[in-house]
């Protein structure tokens, strides 16, 4: 968990008015089965597969999988600069990403991206520890992280999770309530 108090904060008020707005048929699902923003960071730990939808200029969805991290409350992935991701993000930044495990978890979030280490222009001012990280987790010399690898942070408006049994899913994942 690298959550700072008031990410975590943010992250529980986002959960919670998430769920408030949602339609009742949602709500009747999700209420009683999902888990707060503490228990959420402890479980998503490492790397996450993730389903990320874009849109085409024509307005067609698109959906593939990427290496998802859940870092100070939100999600931040990769691909490569030039993957057709890549350019639909760059011209409509609306996502939304799907993270499932088998029926006992699933993480799902609408939002917009920013370009962590954009190839002209200036870097997010994290981006020196989040590429830390990632160089970390992959290997320093896994990919040309100049060059070779666009990360974005989703930035969420709506965020649900859906948990029916958050004691399967914490120790699961080797971590606690």
């Amino acid at each position: 968990m690298r959550e700072m108090p008031e990410e975590l904060e943010r992250l529980q008020a986002l959960l919670d008015t998430s769920l408030a707005r949602s339609t009742s048929h949602l709500r009747s699902i999700f209420t009683e089965r999902t888990m707060s923003a503490e228990t959420l960071t402890r479980v998503l730990t490492g790397m996450c597969t993730l389903a990320v939808s874009t849109v085409t200029a024509k307005g067609e969805p698109r959906i593939s999988g990427v290496d998802g991290h859940f870092l100070h409350g939100q999600w931040h992935f990769g691909t490569a600069r030039g993957a057709a991701k890549a350019r639909h993000l760059a011209a409509r930044p609306a996502v939304s990403v799907a993270h499932m495990r088998g029926e006992d978890l699933g993480v799902f979030t609408h939002g917009t991206v920013e370009t962590l280490n954009p190839q002209d222009g200036e870097p997010a001012a994290d981006w020196p520890d989040l590429l830390a990280y990632f160089k970390d987790f992959y290997g320093d010399d896994a990919f040309d992280w100049d060059n070779e690898v666009v990360y974005y942070r989703l930035r969420p408006h709506w965020m649900t999770v859906y948990a029916p049994d958050v004691a399967k899913v914490t120790e699961a994942s080797g971590s606690s309530r």
